[in-house]
Formats: C-alpha cells, structure tokens, sequence
C-alpha cells in the first residue's frame, strides 16, 4: 500500500516540452544501459516512446562526485530542456555515505534548474532483502517538488527475468524502465 501511495498521480507538473526539445538522460551504468545494447538502453528506448531527442549521457561505474563534476559540461553541450537523473547506485554500492550522495544529487538538481533546466529524479535501489530506492530521493524530490519515479528500478531490479546482473537491467528491463518514465512524463505534463 505503502508503494502505491509513493506512486500515485499527483505528480508535480512540467511543462510542456516542445517537439524539438531535448531530453538530457544522465547517471551511471544504468544510464548508459549495461547489460543491453545500446539500442535497448532506457534513453534510446524512451527517445521512440516520448518522440522527443533523448541523449544519453551515463558513464558506468561513476559516482555522483564525478557525475556533479561532469554535469557543467553535459548541459552546455547538449542545452536539454529536461534532465532524468538516474545516479547514486554506485555510492550506495561502494556505501560512500548516503548524506554524500543526497548532497551531490542536490547540486546536481540546483545546477539544471538554475540553468533553466526541469528535472525528474529516478531513485535508486539499496542493497537489502526487499528492494527499494534509498530514503534520501524521495526527499529531495519533495524538496524540489520534482516528479520522481520511485518503484520502477526496484520493481525490475527484483526480478530474475529483467536484469541481466545483480544490478543491471537487461532490455526487457529497460524498456520496462523507459515506460516507466514515459508515464511519468506523460501523468506530469510534459507529454
């Protein structure tokens, strides 16, 4: 009850995007689509689903102090009218400190909005014996009153059949993630 509640309709609202916008999709491996070819990686499969440019910009194995570090660069290069952010994973798996990671996501999320840029977070799993994403990206996306997908991720991440690794979608589940995100545009206003 707890998830249904955590993924209701009442998402904050973005605006529209315009048919030539670009959508800055930036994280780590997750991003990148490890375990997939780059055909099936979330950004290429959400580009076909919202018809809208979807760059891909996630390095894997990055954690978020180097994805603050890059961020500058991506968004001058690519000037993306929405960021999907997706990182943290490697934090929580190297367990660098979730305050570290929260705080480097909030500069990540203040650089874009102050740069004109909208943002929608993708919270990341923890490891444990019931997946679910890390406290911390629920409350960031409060305090940003950003739309935030919050069970996708784990939903796939607990199933055998769509990940390719332990921590690793495969296609399948990464399509499963692209339709996530395109609800969740589409239920914001965005779409």
């Amino acid at each position: 009850m707890l998830l249904l509640t955590a993924c209701g309709t009442d998402h904050p609202k973005l605006p529209r995007l315009s048919p030539d916008a670009v959508v800055l999709a930036f994280g780590d491996s997750l991003t990148y689509g490890t375990g997939a070819e780059e055909k099936d990686s979330y950004p290429a499969v959400l580009q076909s689903l919202i018809a809208r440019k979807v760059v891909r910009a996630g390095v894997p194995g990055e954690v978020t102090a180097a994805g603050l570090e890059r961020l500058p660069d991506v968004l001058d290069e690519h000037t993306p009218k929405l960021l999907i952010l997706c990182h943290g994973g490697n934090d929580l798996l190297h367990n660098l400190g979730e305050p570290q990671a929260a705080a480097n996501i909030r500069a990540m999320i203040t650089l874009a909005k102050g740069k004109g840029v909208d943002v929608v977070l993708v919270g990341v799993p923890k490891a444990g014996l019931l997946l679910s994403s890390a406290e911390f990206y629920q409350k960031i996306a409060r305090e940003f009153s950003i739309p935030y997908e919050a069970v996708a991720l784990s939903d796939i991440l607990a199933s055998r059949t769509l990940k390719s690794d332990t921590v690793h979608p495969n296609a399948q589940g990464y399509r499963k993630l692209a339709e996530a995100l395109a609800n969740l545009l589409q239920e914001s206003g965005a779409i």
